[in-house]
């Protein structure tokens, strides 16, 4: 057996697996509805939580482990992009999203599977910016956020997103950034890199 066909049993195994399976296709219709509408509907992410929670139940040593794992993986997902809607850098389709994807691969995975999504989004991010000839502003706009969320952190109050009102460089959907990101890191894990 060459490598190459190593690879593809590989990620055969990863597309055809009951959880990473449909997880990759609701990334892929997710990617594709938000590039063309710059919104992720209800119905696909409520629908991605609800399959984590069912196939972790049905998958785990018990329901009640399994639905503890998928939950806790739904809530890491969901807080750690909230801060970001809260401050209007990202829509709440896309916190939904990266909740589903948490659901469905659990607490330790969401961190890897939203820390790759962050990378895709913030190279998309830099590519759309340079393209428009606006870095700069966007690296402004940035550091702004940034001294929000520390100055809310230090004294103990909500981030004010009037605060951070500065010129936007665009809107880009990042539903690409969370399926390029935790496709990858799927991939990634299952060729044992992770």
């Amino acid at each position: 057996m060459t490598e190459f066909d190593a690879l593809k049993e590989l990620l055969w195994m990863l597309v055809t697996d009951p959880g990473t399976g449909p997880l990759i296709g609701l990334l892929g219709v997710a990617a594709v509805i938000d590039w063309r509408t710059m919104r992720i509907p209800n119905w696909l992410t409520v629908g991605g939580m609800a399959w984590g929670l069912f196939y972790n139940a049905a998958h785990a040593t018990s329901i009640g482990a399994g639905l503890m794992a998928s939950a806790g993986g739904l809530a890491t997902g969901l807080a750690l992009l909230l801060p970001l809607y809260v401050l209007r850098v990202m829509g709440a389709g896309d916190v939904k999203l990266m909740a589903a994807v948490g659901a469905v691969v659990g607490v330790p995975a969401v961190l890897h599977a939203m820390l790759w999504s962050l990378v895709a989004g913030g190279a998309a991010a830099i590519g759309y910016a340079l393209y428009l000839r606006a870095f700069g502003r966007m690296a402004t706009n940035v550091a702004a956020i940034a001294q929000s969320m520390a100055f809310a952190a230090l004294v103990g109050l909500r981030p004010d997103p009037a605060l951070t009102g500065r010129a936007s460089v665009g809107k880009l959907p990042f539903g690409v950034g969370i399926a390029l990101g935790t496709v990858a890191f799927l991939v990634a894990r299952q060729l044992g890199y992770l």
